[in-house]
């Protein structure tokens, strides 16, 4: 599973292809993790695990998909989930959002900030070890939050389109 952001990392600038690559890591290095998805502040998709994957990295089977296989999908849950936990800790008084996760049956979505207002998402398998992904996530955040700049997330909103 790769990390996309457009049609590969032909003109993106260094900043860009740094990113898709810590997306592509945490999604190769993590046992089940399914999708994930990089989104702004204004709930726009801005980087995603390959949805159209479906192969594990060496046994062929199939690989469980994210949500209805779609990145979309998954950017719309991560925003709705962000959205409403920051609505609920402005509520309460409780200051900034750090990490929400939730656990269903048949899988966990986690959602943490990024220091610019972007949301990391993940959507895991009903068995993943969940402090392992938070750490992993954490790490992305570290790594990835002070590059991801407006003129960062305008790169990646504009390759994107260049999909459609």
């Amino acid at each position: 599973m790769s990390a996309t952001a457009g049609t590969g990392t032909r003109g993106l600038s260094s900043g860009a292809q740094n990113l898709q690559w810590l997306l592509g890591n945490l999604v190769e290095e993590v046992p089940g993790v399914r999708s994930v998805a990089v989104v702004s502040s204004d709930g726009l998709l801005l980087l995603s695990s390959d949805p159209d994957a479906a192969r594990g990295p060496d046994d062929g089977a199939e690989r469980p998909r994210g949500p209805r296989g779609s990145s979309a999908d998954l950017a719309t849950i991560v925003s709705g989930i962000g959205s409403l936990t920051a609505g609920a800790a402005g509520l309460m008084d409780g200051g900034g959002v750090k990490q929400t996760m939730v656990a269903m049956e048949q899988g966990s979505v986690f959602v943490t900030a990024i220091s610019d207002g972007s949301l990391l998402g993940v959507h895991a398998a009903p068995d993943c070890d969940m402090s392992v992904v938070a750490y992993h996530m954490a790490l992305f955040v570290g790594r990835a939050g002070h590059v991801l700049t407006p003129e960062l997330r305008s790169e990646l909103r504009r390759s994107l389109e260049g999909d459609r």
